[in-house]
């Protein structure tokens, strides 16, 4: 698949205090909103009851973000149903929910061969979506956070060519030992990653591609610890 990943560096990207790198004030980002109604703390985080906080004892914890159960079949209500081919994809974690649809193809032109056309046709297509929908995209990635204590980012694919919009990229910290650090220095040093923090970001991704299956278990048995005990009683 041929894929783009906008990230950062995407124009519609504005850093803290509102002056992007060599711009003048510019709006808000797409599913970037500073405090609304139901939100509280700095910079739009959702905060519940003190005390009442969503975690796993012993584990991660993600104080004060609200579920995102019902999250995909919020979206395919809320979505336009003349955006995308069939019904949106939806990925949600603590920090961030992704929606990515299908567009319709491409009608093919003769000026140029079969492979350049599709690529750059497809592009600009995804482009073109992007920059029609945005008011109503951000409308809805605002209600959406509001409703889930999350940003939204958006993406959208035709045929064999994807591309991710402006989305969050969240630093990890963590410890490792030497043996790990050598595993990391080998990616770098042979120039599959250019940092141990890229290098990092591959090893999960290719950890992620071999075990999908197990990893959608492990969800699912966590979904079911979650629900009950949000089922048991009060401390």
């Amino acid at each position: 698949m041929y894929a783009r990943n906008e990230g950062q560096e995407d124009p519609d990207d504005t850093r803290r205090g509102g002056h992007p790198r060599g711009q003048g004030l510019r709006g808000p980002r797409e599913g970037t909103r500073g405090p609304r109604e139901g939100h509280g703390g700095r910079g739009g985080h959702f905060r519940g009851p003190r005390g009442r906080g969503i975690g796993r004892p012993g584990g991660w914890q993600q104080a004060d973000v609200p579920p995102a159960d019902d999250a995909a079949d919020w979206f395919v209500g809320r979505l336009p149903s003349d955006w995308f081919v069939g019904p949106a994809q939806i990925s949600v974690d603590r920090e961030e929910i992704i929606v990515i649809g299908e567009l319709p193809p491409v009608e093919a032109e003769d000026s140029t061969s079969e492979a350049t056309r599709s690529d750059a046709s497809q592009v600009g297509r995804i482009s073109r979506f992007r920059e029609d929908t945005r008011a109503e995209r951000v409308k809805i990635a605002d209600e959406a956070e509001a409703r889930y204590g999350r940003k939204v980012a958006w993406g959208a694919t035709i045929g064999s060519t994807q591309v991710l919009f402006t989305h969050l990229a969240i630093p990890v910290m963590t410890r490792l030992r030497q043996p790990e650090r050598q595993v990391l220095d080998t990616l770098v040093d042979s120039g599959v990653a250019r940092s141990r923090s890229e290098a990092l970001a591959w090893a999960v991704n290719l950890v992620g591609q071999h075990t999908e299956e197990w990893l959608a278990s492990l969800r699912e048995a966590m979904s079911e610890v979650d629900k009950l005990r949000a089922q048991g009683p009060d401390l």
